[in-house]
């Protein structure tokens, strides 16, 4: 097959002026080339698409392709990783992962969660802070854990995220909401530990690749799996393939959540235990990282002696057959 690349790269935009908590969720050359790589070992052509505005330009010019692997996220909106499989979908390009109609709920942790809560799956009791109005609204009790409502890559959390006070609640909020101009979410403090699920597959196909526990030393800088952390993992993060009951009831959990959403062909589903050491949806990656040296779902394949090329491969497996079906 012919198979198109669109992403966004990260010194592109640096180049632009952007700054590096801007583009904290695009990828490095080092993630495209990659894919590429591993893409041309099992047989493919490709070729560089990149954002969305050259895929508007190359489709205007009559360029198209057999499939597109698509891993953009987008600059501007809570739709932005719904943009390039709209147009795509406009084009009638199949294309691997999810629909824009899962990629713009799931982008939006807040309306995630309602659905996920709707559908009988344990999560976290939450409230969305649209604006400094809805602060003093919340009745959580504290430690309450605070995040942007739309933001990826563990932006915006870090040490100040998990709150004991209303007055730190408040500036933490208020910060959250000029800094990323976007509602903020709030939950209710999960104590317990945290894993991330691998899955592939769409909807009955889907099936668990693998969950590993995510274990932050205690002489971290930051006790969050944040931006900071995922960025800088090595002697500060241990991760441990999970096994045995926990594992099968976290696999419920991921599984439930992810055929619910609608997710496809690949991704994770993050998860905490509560206090009483059930497993609570936190959040999905429709649009998993795909570094292979250090991003999440690649290390549970490797947990597995996996290669980086056989994960390439099922996505697009998956993908294909989703296609064929159709």
């Amino acid at each position: 097959m012919l198979i198109g690349l669109t992403y966004d790269l990260k010194d592109e935009y640096l180049a632009q002026g952007f700054t590096a908590d801007e583009v904290a969720e695009f990828d490095s050359e080092e993630t495209i080339s990659g894919i590429e790589k591993a893409l041309q070992e099992l047989g493919h052509q490709t070729t560089r698409i990149g954002h969305l505005r050259n895929l508007v330009k190359l489709l205007d010019s009559g360029e198209k392709w057999d499939l597109v692997f698509n891993i953009c996220e987008g600059m501007y909106g809570l739709g932005r990783e719904a943009q390039v499989p709209a147009v795509l979908d406009a084009w009638n390009i199949p294309y691997t992962f999810s629909d824009p109609l899962v990629l713009a709920l799931t982008l939006h942790k807040g309306l995630t969660k309602r659905v996920i809560r709707d559908a009988k799956i344990p999560t976290a009791d939450f409230f969305i802070i649209n604006d400094e109005t809805d602060i003093p609204k919340c009745h959580l009790s504290f430690p309450v854990f605070i995040k942007p409502v739309a933001e990826g890559s563990g932006k915006g959390i870090g040490k100040n995220s998990l709150t004991h006070d209303f007055e730190t609640f408040k500036n933490e909020c208020i910060h959250l909401l000029q800094t990323y101009n976007q509602p903020v979410l709030a939950e209710s403090y999960l104590p317990g530990r945290e894993f991330t699920a691998g899955i592939i597959g769409s909807g009955s196909d889907a099936r668990i690749a693998g969950i590993m526990e995510v274990l932050i030393h205690a002489d971290a800088e930051e006790t969050a799996y944040s931006r900071f952390i995922k960025e800088n993992y090595e002697g500060r993060v241990e991760y441990q393939l999970l096994s045995g009951s926990d594992y099968e009831a976290c696999a419920k959990v991921a599984l439930d959540a992810w055929k619910v959403l609608g997710c496809r062909d690949a991704g994770r589903i993050d998860l905490k235990m509560d206090e009483h050491g059930v497993p609570c949806f936190i959040e999905v990656n429709p649009l998993a990282g795909l570094n292979y040296l250090h991003s999440d779902l690649p290390i549970i394949m490797y947990l597995q002696r996996k290669t980086y090329t056989e994960l390439i491969a099922e996505i697009l497996n998956s993908a294909v057959k989703r296609l064929r079906t159709k």
